[in-house]
């Protein structure tokens, strides 16, 4: 299967009139399409736990550098075990961590705020690009408004056992045809506040093959036909096993399609690199592709995004 690519001038039309969410929710609006999330959405997940079953989303984060991770995640010791010497100092033995990590990028789990993408020097709700800045970060936009928790219903379109195959290659997408077989084949619902969860298998893959530069290797994704779907369901929360973007694209003007149009037009919260394989295997153990999702982002001001640890519960 290859990727309905959407022409560019469709995507530019999508972005600026027919997907646009700017003052849909306010001049004012932080939150984007964490609008539609509810406390009967909230009530409607927790309805669907029967077993307590956790199943974690998220990659393990790694600190080795690698060609899709060209400035890895720091780590180290504060204090430790092996400096401790009896007698010396005090009693107080305590072992204390730093670390630091650039989360966007290809390989750590987490969700990306308002304020990661520009187009044409505006963020959603045409607020000016200028309100994140280099000294003070994000002032608007930032991943504060998801802070409160993000808890509802989610469901998983399996692509690679839609499609019978391993994994979706890089170069090709998850697309419209592969939500509607989900739905068809599935049984899964799309509803206004869900998180919707695109699996490919990428990440999966790169832990056999190894890691593999998204500039020259291309990368799987959302294709970004599926835009349209995701504004008239109302989805609160979209994501994948991927960056979230299908590479190599045709496009003269767009780097980033879904992100470019999702963040800065819909006011759409991403999810990306989110470890899917645990999950599919769990729903297809039960026949079940729909189920309840946690996702607590950190609390950061001024800050684009979090990682996050996306807990599914069955």
């Amino acid at each position: 299967m290859s990727v309905n690519w959407p022409s560019q001038n469709e995507l530019l039309s999508w972005l600026k009139k027919d997907l646009n969410n700017w003052g849909r929710w306010g001049a004012d609006d932080q939150k984007g399409t964490l609008n539609h999330l509810s406390e009967k959405k909230t009530l409607q997940a927790i309805n669907m736990v029967e077993e307590g079953t956790l199943v974690s989303c998220a990659r393990p984060i790694e600190f080795e550098a690698a060609v899709d991770v060209p400035k890895p995640p720091q780590h180290f010791m504060v204090s430790a075990g092996d400096t401790y010497r009896p007698g010396e100092l005090h009693d107080r033995e305590v072992a204390m961590d730093y670390f630091g990590l650039i989360f966007h990028g290809h390989t750590v789990t987490h969700i990306d705020s308002l304020a990661h993408f520009f187009w044409e020097g505006q963020t959603y709700n045409g607020r000016p690009s200028t309100v994140v800045s280099t000294l003070d970060g994000a002032t608007e936009f930032d991943v504060m408004p998801a802070t409160g928790g993000i808890m509802t219903k989610a469901v998983l379109v399996d692509a690679p056992l839609l499609r019978d195959v391993e994994y979706i290659e890089r170069g090709d997408g998850v697309g419209l045809s592969d939500i509607y077989s989900a739905e068809q084949e599935q049984g899964i619902n799309v509803e206004n506040g869900d998180v919707i969860l695109l699996r490919t298998g990428q990440l999966g893959r790169r832990a056999i093959t190894g890691p593999v530069d998204i500039a020259t290797g291309g990368s799987s994704g959302p294709s970004p036909d599926i835009l349209p779907f995701l504004h008239e369901r109302g989805v609160a929360v979209m994501g994948s096993d991927t960056g979230n973007d299908v590479a190599p694209n045709p496009y003269e003007r767009f780097t980033n399609p879904v992100h470019q149009v999702g963040i800065v037009g819909l006011g759409l919260w991403i999810l990306d690199n989110a470890w899917l394989d645990d999950l599919a295997a769990a729903c297809k153990k039960r026949g079940r592709w729909e189920f309840a999702l946690s996702i607590l982002p950190l609390k950061m001001p001024t800050v684009t995004g979090s990682p996050v640890n996306p807990m599914a519960i069955f």
